[in-house]
């Protein structure tokens, strides 16, 4: 999930466009249990729990509009969250949106070598 992850926001980050948006929410998610992702009991006889994996993933949940069409939508920043601050992660603050201008509806603000954190 996380290296998926990554090369989506690298490809965002390289082709993007940018547009203003808005901070609505930061939300900490807890992780589903294996089984709930249909992956099975047998996965979770692996041998010891993997704390890291176990934390919450922290989302910031933010909406902008291209071309007259409003998005609303949330990345998963957790592998980036010591590059976000919390004191810029505050909801009804402005933010730059990086998309893709071929799907607008794909869309970062915060990559390893980008933030659009005001």
């Amino acid at each position: 999930h996380d290296e998926i992850e990554q090369k989506r926001r690298s490809h965002i980050n390289q082709v993007g466009r940018t547009d203003e948006g808005q901070i609505l929410e930061v939300l900490d998610v807890p992780h589903e249990p294996a089984e709930a992702r249909g992956l099975g009991t047998a996965l979770l006889r692996r041998g010891p729990k993997n704390v890291a994996t176990d934390r919450p993933r922290k989302l910031v949940c933010y909406s902008y509009s291209i071309s007259g069409v409003s998005y609303e939508t949330a990345q998963d920043i957790t592998s980036l969250e010591s590059r976000a601050g919390e004191q810029r992660l505050v909801p009804g603050r402005s933010a730059s949106i990086k998309y893709d201008p071929s799907n607008p509806g794909d869309s970062i603000v915060l990559t390893d070598d980008w933030s659009g954190l005001h």
